[in-house]
């Protein structure tokens, strides 16, 4: 080519080239069509750092609806429905309406991972139960500690000192304390009771994905649970006054080392729950009303909230974002609530929170076998939507799922969560005070 053809062609290079990046891809200025995933047009830092990530499963459960089976994101926009938030790296999360059960939206939500201290919801949900008498007094011995695992998240509970059962619960939903745990596992026969109590609940509330091997949620072999499952776990322990109390409570005295002829001082423990909490970077979510996070080396980061807004309660779970962004399950989480909030009423479910067995008519899952097939002469609608009946009616709707004793709870350090005769109804609000705090967060298990 000569160089007079040389210098044509760069020239009507430099001519279209601006028309060309005006242009872009054709299918990112569209309107988002009902039904469609709108994203943005990936960069190739963000596909490398996919490439990076693990793949979810081909095959996992479909509980609550075929779509929830499938790998990848599951959303319907309707008309006005506000796209999902861009800033998602995590690996599974789940947003769904705690009170008909309706899953608004997904991403990979049966994909079976390892969920650090959010297994404590299930510890709780299986033995609150148990200790009636939250006054309750045990004398802790060398034998209610033995097994802690290195690096463990503690409350402080010292040998040969007595501690309440409330004491104890307030050390496990605020301070994820590993050690408490222990104490409560020992007060209920031991581990393998514990631990065989906790799985058989799993399997009541159908969170067939969820296997303990530790009440604590301390990273062990064959360990796992899902996205959809803690929001299962967490939807059950919501409808127990205390389990409500204990997580949504941002701060509490904590018995210290009791002194002969000397009053027992106390030190202040704080919710390790950073949305509702706040921390540096991160401000407490109007409308949380708890439930509980998590953090160890082969989970990452764990979380699962409940926040209500204009008497509507959501509930989201976030596992293990990729992100490196400070305090990125809280802001990822916290997105999701808001798109939640936003896209309510605008989006076809994507499937549903299932009933627990003895819920269900002849013990059958929702929607039919235990793998969310449907049963013969029950099929499930295209759309995967709940199936969301009547109140006593035993399908997983309102009346069954979430009938709740009414009552006013007030939250330690002057937060105040109204719960009505059917948590969560409409009208119900939360007020709440924000904090600030630079204390580190503990709940972090090697």
């Amino acid at each position: 080519m000569s160089a007079s053809n040389r210098t044509a062609a760069a020239v009507a290079a430099a001519l279209l080239l601006p028309l060309a990046i005006a242009a872009g891809p054709a299918h990112a200025d569209e309107p988002v069509k009902p039904g469609a995933v709108s994203k943005a047009p990936e960069t190739e830092k963000e596909k490398e750092k996919k490439e990076e990530q693990p793949k979810p499963p081909q095959d996992m459960s479909s509980v609550g609806g075929v779509l929830l089976g499938l790998p990848g994101t599951q959303v319907k926009l309707g008309t006005g429905a506000p796209v999902l938030p861009k800033e998602l790296s995590a690996r599974s999360w789940i947003v769904a309406d705690a009170e008909s059960g309706a899953v608004l939206a997904s991403h990979n939500p049966h994909w079976r991972l390892a969920p650090a201290s959010t297994l404590k919801m299930l510890f709780a949900d299986t033995l609150l139960p148990k200790f009636k008498d939250k006054k309750q007094t045990h004398l802790v011995t060398a034998a209610d500690l033995a097994g802690l695992g290195e690096g463990s998240s503690l409350v402080g509970i010292k040998e040969k000192q007595s501690y309440t059962v409330r004491d104890l619960w307030l050390g496990v939903f605020l301070r994820s304390g590993n050690d408490a745990v222990h104490v409560l596992t020992q007060m209920n026969q031991g581990l393998t009771k514990t631990v065989g109590e906790m799985n058989a609940h799993a399997a009541e509330l159908q969170a067939l994905d969820t296997h303990v091997k530790s009440p604590d949620g301390y990273d062990a072999p064959g360990q796992v649970s899902s996205a959809y499952d803690l929001t299962l776990i967490a939807r059950s322990g919501m409808q127990k006054a205390e389990f409500r109390e204990y997580a949504a409570t941002p701060r509490a005295a904590f018995p210290g080392e009791a002194k002969p002829g000397k009053k027992r001082e106390t030190f202040e423990i704080q919710n390790t729950n950073r949305l509702l909490t706040g921390d540096f970077g991160i401000a407490p979510y109007p409308g949380i009303a708890g439930v509980k996070n998590g953090n160890t080396t082969h989970a990452g980061a764990t979380f699962t909230g409940v926040a209500e807004r204009n008497g509507r309660v959501l509930l989201v779970t976030v596992m293990n974002p990729s992100s490196k962004e400070q305090h990125a399950v809280y802001k990822e989480a916290a997105r999701l609530l808001d798109w939640g909030f936003a896209a309510s009423g605008k989006v076809t479910p994507v499937g549903e929170l299932v009933a627990p067995k003895s819920a269900v008519p002849s013990a059958r899952p929702v929607g039919g076998t235990e793998s969310g097939a449907p049963a013969p002469g029950k099929e499930r609608p295209e759309t995967g939507g709940p199936a969301v009946a009547a109140a006593g009616e035993g399908s997983g709707g309102v009346g069954i799922a979430l009938a709740i004793a009414g009552g006013v709870l007030v939250l330690v350090a002057a937060a105040v969560f109204l719960v009505n005769r059917r948590w969560p109804a409409a009208g119900g609000a939360v007020r709440r005070r924000r904090y600030r705090t630079a204390a580190p967060d503990p709940d972090v298990n090697p």
